[in-house]
């Protein structure tokens, strides 16, 4: 998952890393715990609360204006001809603007007079931007191109799926975009040689996928005689459905025409004698630990994603303990289906058979998107057992656009835009169906759709009384704990048909047990990405092609893949401590809206969001 395949993790970045960043950009998460202040002696002013979330606000949309590409992801207009600015000079600009805001709160505002809310939104904003303060000194770190993304597809994706054409200006931005990509790719090349030139050099896999990619932006009219290229197509389309003379769409057409085959292709002729310059001082496919100061900046991105002080070596063996208990739980099913022999054999037999397979055809993709639909519906009738409010906007599933199926995950979420304009999105790469198995399909939507990411982070963005920047904020652990957690959540809401799609439910759960294995192997432990890839095959039911995409993924963003079962643990165990607390008074729905009410949240502030919770349904009861 890039910057644009996540407006949450990106908005968080508008306070923390460097604009060129295309890895995943990760949340205010990474400092101190946030110190919520204790209930002031005096009493809240709802007055002064209202005026704070005003002041954030406004706060949130000064640092949204830096990011033209953020503001089209929340539905606007503004700078609507524009791309972000890649400088390094853009992250100063961006940190600068949150110390000055941090100040001008605290001159402003006394959390003593602010009432629970508000007092939670004053500490998360004074964390965000001591992380951000924090993070910024490892902005350099981050791989700008690799096989998670980079502007070379991102920027496509952007266009493609947010920049919305109501008008003839809105085609004319839409070309000055084109335009701007020669910018961008010349600020993004100057930044990755200046990175190499100091040590920081993307692994050796990278370059071919990234190149891959890139040049399927670039194939079809009219860069050549053959059918129109995703851009094209797109703009055409677009275009044609416009209320605009025939000349003028004639006019904007050549327009576009001609911004892709100069700007826009001299942008991408930038970005890979870039990619050529550095190519060869790419040594291995390494962790983080070869990078200068490595081991210093895997600590700190460990904290940043799972909002956690836990260690490589602790989080490294939580992971081979989760991997043990879920193995387990796989031998009693494997058990009732009556298979015979070793639960390796189990995984072989789950990824090769033809029965848990779909035809490698446009017919099979079609089948698999049939069921992932067929998945979300059912969680969605099933779910106001389980919530007291489901989010308004709406859920589409969609298959991996085939030119950015080489460097894009196995499956994503995209919000939905504020102003409705844009649905949620599921994504699934369905690049080789042999690859694909049957029994992981519903795990996946439900972690990716409904009850997972959709419930959450659509839910966050509908929240009122909230500051924007917590409606769009971004907690690794939090989110995906929360996506994780939902794969079990929908066991108990009898969504999974046979022991087999249990059985795919366990085998991701095992996916991201493993990922705690391997990332904490890979940038701690100076395991080698072969290490990684066998240790995955061995304790894994994943297809071989997911796995090497999994480690690279691990390999390009250090950290980020231990904040799933993290999370998910720490979820499950609050669940456990206020059912065991409040007995038969527990409601899975209360329990539900605790965790979703106040929209991400560091693992800590969650927990006392949940002991406030269990404290005043008990003081209820007792009277």
């Amino acid at each position: 998952m890039n910057r644009s395949l996540s407006l949450s993790i990106w908005l968080a970045g508008l306070l923390s890393t460097a604009a060129f960043a295309a890895q995943p950009a990760v949340a205010p998460a990474g400092a101190a715990p946030v110190p919520v202040p204790a209930p002031a002696p005096a009493a809240p002013s709802v007055a002064e609360d209202q005026r704070l979330l005003s002041f954030l606000d406004a706060a949130f949309d000064a640092a949204a204006a830096l990011s033209p590409e953020t503001l089209t992801s929340l539905g606007l207009k503004q700078d609507y001809g524009r791309l972000d600015d890649y400088t390094d000079a853009a992250a100063q600009r961006r940190l600068a603007l949150s110390e000055r805001q941090l100040a001008e709160m605290k001159a402003r505002f006394d959390p003593a007079r602010l009432g629970p809310n508000g007092r939670l939104s004053y500490a998360l904003f004074e964390t965000a931007v001591a992380t951000a303060r924090a993070q910024y000194a490892w902005r350099w770190h981050a791989f700008p191109i690799s096989t998670n993304g980079s502007p070379a597809g991102d920027i496509p994706v952007l266009l493609i799926n947010q920049h919305r054409i109501d008008s003839v200006a809105d085609a004319e931005a839409y070309v000055a975009r084109l335009r701007e990509v020669e910018r961008v790719m010349r600020e993004v090349s100057a930044n990755v040689r200046y990175q190499a030139d100091r040590g920081i050099v993307p692994p050796q896999m990278v370059f071919a996928p990234a190149r891959a990619d890139a040049r399927k932006v670039i194939i079809g009219a009219p860069f050549d005689g053959g059918p129109n290229s995703s851009l094209f197509a797109d703009f055409k389309t677009k275009v044609a459905a416009l209320a605009a003379p025939a000349a003028v769409k004639t006019r904007l057409i050549a327009e576009a025409s001609a911004a892709l085959t100069g700007p826009f292709k001299r942008g991408y002729a930038t970005m890979f004698a870039a990619l050529d310059a550095i190519e060869p001082k790419a040594t291995s496919n390494d962790g983080a630990w070869r990078l200068p100061d490595g081991a210093a900046y895997y600590e700190a991105q460990l904290r940043y994603y799972t909002t956690t002080a836990l260690s490589a070596e602790q989080i490294h063996q939580i992971g081979l303990d989760q991997v043990r208990q879920i193995q387990a739980e796989m031998e009693q099913i494997k058990a009732r289906v009556g298979f015979k022999g070793t639960l390796r054999d189990f995984f072989g037999h789950i990824r090769t058979d033809p029965q848990f397979k779909y035809p490698n055809s446009q017919a099979g993709r079609d089948a698999y998107l049939a069921e992932a639909k067929r998945a979300i519906a059912e969680a969605m009738a099933a779910a106001p057992r389980y919530f007291h409010r489901l989010p308004r906007a709406p859920l589409e599933v969609r298959a991996v656009e085939t030119w950015r199926q080489d460097t894009a995950s196995v499956a994503f979420y995209n919000q939905p835009s504020p102003d409705g304009s844009r649905p949620g999105i599921f994504y699934v790469n369905l690049a080789d169906m042999n690859q694909v198995q049957k029994p992981q399909v519903d795990a996946i939507a439900f972690h990716e759709g409904a009850p997972g990411h959709h419930f959450q982070i659509a839910r966050s963005q509908e929240l009122t009384g909230v500051p924007k920047f917590r409606r769009f904020g971004y907690y690794g652990a939090y989110t995906e704990g929360w996506g994780l957690y939902s794969e079990r959540l929908a066991k108990e809401m009898g969504l999974y048909r046979d022991p087999y799609a249990e059985f795919g439910m366990l085998s991701l759960q095992l996916w991201r047990a493993v990922r705690l294995v391997t990332d904490t192997g890979l940038h701690a432990k100076s395991w080698s990405r072969d290490q990684a890839i066998a240790y995955f095959t061995a304790n894994a039911s994943l297809s071989d092609r997911d796995i090497a995409k999994e480690v690279d993924r691990y390999i390009n963003n250090p950290g980020q893949a231990t904040s799933y079962m993290i999370g998910r643990l720490k979820i499950a165990e609050l669940r456990d401590k206020a059912r065991g607390a409040l007995g038969d008074r527990f409601d899975i729905r209360d329990f539900h809206e605790v965790v979703l009410a106040d929209g991400a949240l560091p693992l800590d502030v969650l927990q006392q969001q949940v002991d406030a919770y269990i404290a005043a349904k008990s003081g209820r009861h007792a009277r």
